[in-house]
C-alpha cells in the first residue's frame, strides 16, 4: 500500500508539472482547470492512500484495506476519467462520478474504521 501510494504520489507530480508548464496554450481554460482539479484530488487521494499505508502497517485491518482500495479506485476512475475525457478518449470522462463517489466511500470507511478500533491504531 505504501508502495502504491508514493508511485501515485509520483504520477500526480509529474502530472502536475506537465499541467503547469506544458499544457497552457494548449487547452482552453476550462480543459486545464478540469486537468488541475484532477491532479488535486489524485495528489488528496494518495496522501490518504499513505495514510492508510502507515495504518495498516500498524495494525493491519480489512477496513485500511478496504478504504486503500476505494481511494484507488477514485483516482483511476475520477481523476483518471478526466485525463482520458481531456485528453482524447472523453466516453471516460463519465468515469468521473463513479470515482468521486469511491472517493467519499473510502472516507467513510476509513472514518468507521478509526472508531471502530476505539482510536487505537497502535
Amino acid at each position: 500500500m505504501l508502495a502504491l501510494a508514493a508511485l501515485s504520489l509520483a504520477v500526480a507530480t509529474a502530472l502536475g508539472a506537465y499541467a503547469s508548464h506544458g499544457l497552457e496554450g494548449v487547452l482552453d481554460a476550462g480543459s486545464l482547470n478540469s486537468v488541475l482539479t484532477a491532479i488535486d484530488y489524485h495528489f488528496y487521494h494518495s496522501l490518504g492512500l499513505l495514510a492508510v499505508g502507515i495504518l495498516d502497517e500498524r495494525k493491519p485491518r480489512f477496513a485500511w484495506l478496504a478504504a486503500g482500495a476505494l481511494f484507488v479506485a477514485g483516482i483511476v476512475l475520477f481523476s483518471g476519467g478526466i485525463y482520458a475525457g481531456t485528453f482524447g478518449a472523453p466516453w471516460l470522462g463519465g468515469s468521473a462520478p463513479l470515482g468521486g463517489v469511491c472517493y467519499i466511500v473510502g472516507w467513510l470507511v476509513l472514518a468507521y474504521a478509526a472508531l471502530s478500533s476505539g482510536g487505537k491504531t497502535a
